[in-house]
This record gives structure tokens, sequence and C-alpha cells, in this order.
């Protein structure tokens, strides 16, 4: 399935959080994100490319793109290197549980709808982190293991 919309400008990571403070992200190590380095990788066409690809192969209605563009979803992404996994790490936004008793958007009508909301976004953030890493990201892991750890 493909969703034609417009691709939207990619999010802004200056003011994002400490990643070890989210709970779907583990991090170790070097706490030198590198959001600014990501944050130009994304404008300069890694967003582009990555949501191109996703938006040609995800599974999201015109409707819940309208709903995830209204509460502007795409503002609270996260994207950060994570240099101990040699990997750029992200958190995707998403809907709360408690979506309906919080009345967030008139079109939010099923748990259906949330989840293919949820699951989109995270698709998209894997998918733009894969790009970043195979096609814009020329840097290297700086973490080397200590020489004394055990064989086994």
């Amino acid at each position: 399935m493909t969703l034609s919309v417009s691709t939207p400008d990619p999010p802004g990571l200056q003011n994002s959080v400490d990643p070890s403070e989210y709970e779907d992200a583990e991090v170790i190590g070097d706490t030198d994100y590198r959001r600014e380095e990501i944050e130009e990788l994304l404008v300069h066409g890694a967003w582009d490319d990555a949501f191109s690809s996703w938006s040609a192969e995800t599974s999201m209605t015109r409707t819940e793109w309208k709903i995830v563009m209204d509460l502007n979803l795409l503002s609270q992404f996260d994207f950060f290197w994570d240099d101990f996994a040699d990997r750029v790490g992200y958190h995707a936004p998403g809907l709360p549980e408690d979506w309906k008793e919080r009345n967030l958007h008139d079109a939010l009508e099923s748990w259906k709808t949330v989840s293919s909301i949820n699951a989109g976004l995270t698709e998209l953030g894997q998918l733009t982190c894969e790009i970043l890493k195979s096609d814009y990201i020329t840097w290297e892991s700086e973490y080397s293991p200590p020489e004394d750890l055990p064989d086994f």
C-alpha cells in the first residue's frame, strides 16, 4: 500500500532528552549523541530518502496520517548516535494508552487506528536509522572494548 503525501520537514533534534530516559532505548557509554550532525544529515536528504521509502510501503491510511500531522507527532521523533552499538538509535512518538480518555483527536475512534499509527511511526523511525547508517553516516564508532576481557 502507498501513502501519497508530501514529505514533511524532518524533526529537529536540538531539544531532545537524554536517550537513557526513554523506556524504549538503551544507550551505554559515550554521551556524545551527535544530534547536530544527524539533524544535518536528515535535512540534507536522509529524511527525504527514508520518508519516500516508508510511504511507498506503509499501511498507514490518509486518515491516520492526518491524525499524525494534526497532533504534530513527527516533531517528537528523536535520533541519536549510540557509539557503543555503532548504530543510530531512535525514539518514535506514539499515541498513549489513555488516548480515548484524553480526547486527543476527533478521528481517533479505535485501537486499530492507534496501533496502526504507532506501528507506522516505529517503522518510519527504524527505516530512517537504517538509511542514516548505511547511506549517510561516515564516522566510525569510537568505542574500543577493554583489552583485558577474558576469552570464552
